[in-house]
């Protein structure tokens, strides 16, 4: 709770993954992924409530284990074209149904596991704070879009017209991008036509590309575990 708002923090995890079978509850670095997720959200003393959003009874047990409640996701919202925000929609008239108040939700997706609470806590602080609807983590952009090319039958051309992609980096303006890591929103104040969890007036809180990994495949994994066994504060 924040200035006596309620602030429920919610877990995505469907069963289904075509890249790796389990993905949310594969072992990294000796634990559950799911749990490097639940354990910094139980960290986090503004977070009231834990829900992991799930269609499979596999991840059910094991965060449950890990201290989360789980609320089940219908199979149609667990499909791999279905969109996050449509469960979450659901989970929201779930929670409402059954007496829930809270103001705001935070969507942790498991496949960021070096989110620390930290970063938890500033974007529920700068959602409150500044009374923005809804507020995202960012990182330095992987690939600065002045250094992005298109190419239209076999000739390249800049992305953006006029850019000068062999400049020096520190001469480029500073790009960003989405970690996927914090989504932090007020819940009356998503809309039924919303497609995104940024909206309205938006804030955003920046995180190391250290702590920004999010985790598709094996290659993932082993450079996450590399990681944790080196220290992120090296890479801080």
């Amino acid at each position: 709770m924040i200035n006596n708002k309620r602030v429920i923090a919610v877990i995505p995890a469907r069963g289904g993954s075509k890249s790796i079978p389990y993905k949310n509850i594969k072992l990294l670095a000796g634990k559950p992924l799911i749990q490097w997720t639940i354990e910094e959200a139980k960290k986090t003393p503004e977070i009231d409530r834990i829900v992991v959003s799930t269609d499979d009874y596999k991840i059910e047990n094991v965060a449950i284990e890990c201290g989360a409640e789980v609320i089940e996701r219908p199979e149609e919202l667990a499909r791999d074209d279905s969109l996050v925000i449509d469960a979450i929609r659901d989970l929201i008239s779930k929670l409402r149904n059954s007496g829930e108040k809270a103001e705001y939700m935070i969507l942790l997706e498991p496949t960021c596991p070096l989110r620390a609470s930290r970063d938890i806590r500033e974007c529920i602080e700068l959602l409150d704070k500044h009374q923005f609807d809804s507020v995202a983590t960012f990182k330095e952009a992987d690939l600065n879009p002045h250094r992005a090319w298109r190419i239209n039958n076999d000739i390249p051309e800049t992305f953006i017209t006029g850019a000068i992609p062999w400049l020096p980096r520190q001469k480029l303006p500073t790009a960003y991008q989405l970690n996927g890591a914090v989504y932090a929103f007020r819940i009356d104040k998503l809309q039924q036509d919303d497609i995104s969890l940024l909206f309205g007036s938006i804030g955003a809180v920046l995180m190391p590309k250290s702590r920004s990994v999010d985790i598709d495949d094996e290659m993932d994994f082993l450079l996450v575990e590399t990681l944790i066994k080196k220290g992120l504060d090296t890479y801080e």
